[in-house]
């Protein structure tokens, strides 16, 4: 008498957004589910991202929204449709975490915070059945086509499951879990993998030593960046090495390409936007009565000291004319040297190339074995885009096993692609 076929189990190696929604696409259509991950606790860079405040995605119009991914918008797309903004916000929402939207289009969760949300994401997964195999590191394929683990004991165990989601993340992360230590068990395959980078970083910049002493840590407010005929506001932060925050973040990609090209880039610098170039001489007209360079600066154009120290880095002897001052203060030309290390960036460029995965994910070179997340070759600003494209690779990656096992897929939310986005 023949035995009966074993029950589907999909074993998802990584424990961040990616592999946990993923989780519970599987979960939600019956099958059985484990979650492998080196740390002792899941989400532990999603919990990190939220500190400063959950960006879950951006509520911009979908057509400038899908931008953003650059060269890979053609390929993410299509997975960005099945698994929006509105439907990632219809998600949160069933978890009992209401959201809004910022004032600049950015999405949070009413709470703020990502732990909330993940308590409940894990209570629902737990429901599920969701198996969680935690202190599990990772290590490749034996000769027979096994997963290799380790656990926290040192012993090695074995699995073969019926597919395989590899979720683990970049490399800007390693004292979470993403370290990119998959990146040879992947090679040994004869997967490809574009060399991972940092994206979303800070940069090195040679600043003197006033300025790395009085003004590191001093906000650049209201500013604007100019690269390559690119403009962002926003705001930047000094370091002791150089600069960071958001509006350098928005233009990391191109400067970071043209450093390795170039060895340096300049990145000019706006410090009064809001002022046109001929209201600003005008104000930097009126006679300065005996006061100091540095308070008429601050009387007249309004700058901060931390902005006229940049100034003084840009040019050590400001032009007196006003139409020089003026030309200077809206476009201060700092020469950038070289980008903060992968291990301080917020995510990472490169990872599996498209080419290597089919429509729904799976390695073209190993059969039942799907990607998902950050590991993909693809990177995108900050403002919520990063979290999308990780949900929306979990998804399909999950979608994409279920049609390979022949299993119907179960709807993740009540709302659908053509869900009319909530206020």
């Amino acid at each position: 008498m023949s035995q009966p076929p074993l029950a589907p189990h999909v074993a998802i190696i990584g424990g961040g957004p990616a592999g946990l929604i993923a989780a519970e696409v599987l979960g939600k259509s019956g099958v059985a589910v484990t979650v492998y991950d080196q740390m002792p606790s899941v989400g532990r860079k999603f919990l990190m991202a939220g500190r400063g405040g959950l960006n879950l995605t951006h509520a911009e119009d979908f057509e400038r929204f899908v931008t953003r991914y650059a060269e890979t918008a053609p390929i993410l797309r299509p997975l960005i449709e099945a698994f929006r903004p509105e439907d990632l916000r219809a998600w949160c929402e069933g978890l009992g975490q209401e959201t809004f939207v910022g004032s600049s289009g950015r999405v949070f969760p009413k709470a703020f915070k990502a732990s909330p949300l993940l308590r409940a994401w894990l209570r629902r997964l737990e429901s599920l059945g969701i198996r969680f195999a935690p202190r599990h590191r990772w290590q490749g394929w034996d000769a027979q086509g096994r997963l290799i683990f380790t656990d926290s004991t040192g012993k090695t165990i074995t699995e073969t499951p019926s597919a395989t989601i590899l979720a683990l993340g970049g490399a800007s992360w390693p004292r979470l879990g993403s370290d990119g230590a998959w990146e040879p068990w992947l090679k040994a395959r004869g997967v490809a993998v574009t060399p991972l980078r940092p994206s979303n970083m800070g940069f090195v910049l040679p600043w003197s030593d006033v300025m790395r002493e009085r003004f590191q840590g001093e906000p650049l407010k209201r500013i604007a960046l100019t690269f390559q005929g690119q403009t962002v506001r926003g705001e930047a932060v000094v370091t002791a090495d150089g600069i960071e925050g958001g509006a350098v973040y928005a233009l990391s990609a191109t400067l970071r390409d043209a450093i390795a090209r170039d060895g340096s880039a300049q990145l000019l610098a706006d410090l009064r936007p809001d002022l046109s170039l001929e209201a600003l001489t005008k104000k930097l007209g009126a006679p300065r009565k005996g006061q100091s360079t540095s308070n008429f600066l601050r009387k007249a154009a309004g700058l901060a000291p931390v902005d006229i120290a940049l100034l003084r880095e840009a040019s050590p002897s400001l032009p007196t004319e006003p139409d020089a001052l003026a030309r200077l203060i809206k476009a201060a030309p700092l020469t950038l040297t070289g980008t903060k290390p992968l291990d301080r960036a917020i995510s990472t460029a490169g990872g599996v190339p498209f080419t290597d995965v089919d429509e729904h994910l799976m390695l073209r070179r190993l059969a039942g074995v799907f990607v998902a997340g950050e590991m993909l070759d693809w990177e995108a600003p900050t403002g919520g885009y990063l979290l999308q494209a990780t949900f929306a690779t979990g998804v399909a990656a999950a979608k994409g096993v279920l049609e390979t096992l022949k299993i119907p897929v179960a709807a993740l939310t009540e709302s659908s692609s053509s869900a009319t986005p909530q206020p």
